[in-house]
């Protein structure tokens, strides 16, 4: 089975033109300081969240991060390894943003598997958090996310697109997109960038609506 249509489109976009596609809505929705821990391809899709916490007395059931897999931060130690890389390529998952650190990241590499993370650290996650939560309301990097938001992650970072705007955020972001690359376009053929934001409103073109 194909990806929906909107995630196809989306996955065509940069970071960039969808950040501006938000501020020009007036809605949040770009992270800061979520990077590809390996340079791994682009990730387009619906987000499957998970939210940990300390471990204390209650031990967990169940390794970490397995039910959101099956269901689709803190950096002094990782919340995301290799197995869990591997258990979620084979099921399809397209990607992991994590709000935190991972490890293992030479297996996810070799497994071609995008991470994206505030960091990569050697330390287990095992006695030291646990998972209180998946598929429900999270903040990440400073934005609400819940289950089923678009989630778009490239070399500039991550954003994450309510689904209720999705349609209007994809399609301002296709505009911007597209007058990007008409100025790139004039400008390769000899206009000065001056020249071609001018003559296609580059300015206004990000006003907010």
């Amino acid at each position: 089975m194909g990806r929906e249509a909107i995630i196809e489109r989306l996955a065509k976009l940069d970071t960039c033109a969808v950040s501006d596609a938000l501020d020009s809505l007036n809605l949040k929705g770009a992270t800061w300081g979520v990077r590809p821990q390996w340079p791994c391809p682009k990730i387009a899709g619906r987000a499957v969240t998970m939210k940990i916490k300390p471990a204390g007395l209650q031990q967990p059931t169940q390794h970490l991060g397995t039910a959101p897999i099956e269901a689709a931060g803190k950096l002094e130690f990782s919340c995301w390894g290799g197995l869990l890389a591997l258990s979620a390529k084979l099921k399809g998952v397209s990607g992991v943003v994590i709000d935190g650190a991972s490890r293992d990241i030479d297996e996810a590499r070799d497994l071609e598997f995008p991470v994206y993370a505030r960091g990569v650290v050697p330390m287990t996650a095992r006695g030291r958090v646990m998972q209180e939560s998946y598929n429900q309301e999270i903040q990440f990097a400073g934005v609400q996310c819940h289950p089923g938001d678009l989630v778009l992650a490239d070399g500039s970072g991550v954003i994450i697109i309510p689904k209720e705007k999705e349609n209007a955020v994809v399609s301002a972001a296709e505009t911007i997109y597209a007058k990007e690359q008409e100025m790139a376009a004039g400008i390769r053929k000899g206009y000065s960038g001056r020249e071609m934001l001018e003559k296609l409103g580059y300015e206004q073109m990000l006003n907010k609506k």
